[in-house]
C-alpha cells in the first residue's frame, strides 16, 4: 500500500467520523429544542445537560417542572433558579417537581449548581 493510498484512506475515515459526529449533534438539538408548557412539563437531565433548552409558557398560567436525573455521569445533581434563590437536589431517577412562578412576563434562567448546563423559562 503506497503512502496516498494511506492518506486517502485515513482522510476517508477521518470524513466518516465527522460525519457520525455531525449526524448526532442534529438529532440532539433537535431533541434539546424548545417547547411549550402544557400542564406539568417534563425535563430531562442527563449528560447533554437539561432536555428541553428552553420552556415557553403563557403569563399567568400554572407552570410545574419535572426534573428527572438519568445519570451519574454530569455534574447537573441539582438545580438552581439564581433569580428566585432556588435550589433542588436531582437524585438519579427520582421525579423532582418544581412549581414556577409566571405572574410576569421574563426569562427565568435555571442551571447546574456548576453553572455549565443552563436552561430556561420564556414567560410571556
Amino acid at each position: 500500500m503506497t503512502a496516498r493510498t494511506r492518506a486517502a484512506m485515513a482522510l476517508a475515515g477521518l470524513s466518516l467520523i465527522v460525519a457520525i459526529g455531525c449526524s448526532k449533534s442534529e438529532s440532539a438539538a433537535r431533541a434539546n429544542a424548545a417547547v411549550t408548557a402544557q400542564g406539568p412539563t417534563k425535563v430531562t437531565v442527563d449528560d447533554h445537560g437539561f432536555t428541553p433548552s428552553e420552556v415557553h409558557v403563557e403569563k399567568g398560567k400554572p407552570l410545574s417542572l419535572v426534573f428527572t436525573r438519568t445519570t451519574d455521569k454530569t455534574c447537573a445533581t441539582e438545580v438552581v433558579f439564581p433569580e428566585l434563590k432556588l435550589k433542588k437536589d436531582l437524585p438519579l431517577n427520582t421525579a423532582v417537581s418544581i412549581d414556577v412562578p409566571t405572574e410576569q412576563s421574563r426569562t427565568l434562567a435555571f442551571q447546574c449548581g456548576m453553572g455549565m448546563y443552563r436552561s430556561a423559562v420564556v414567560i410571556q
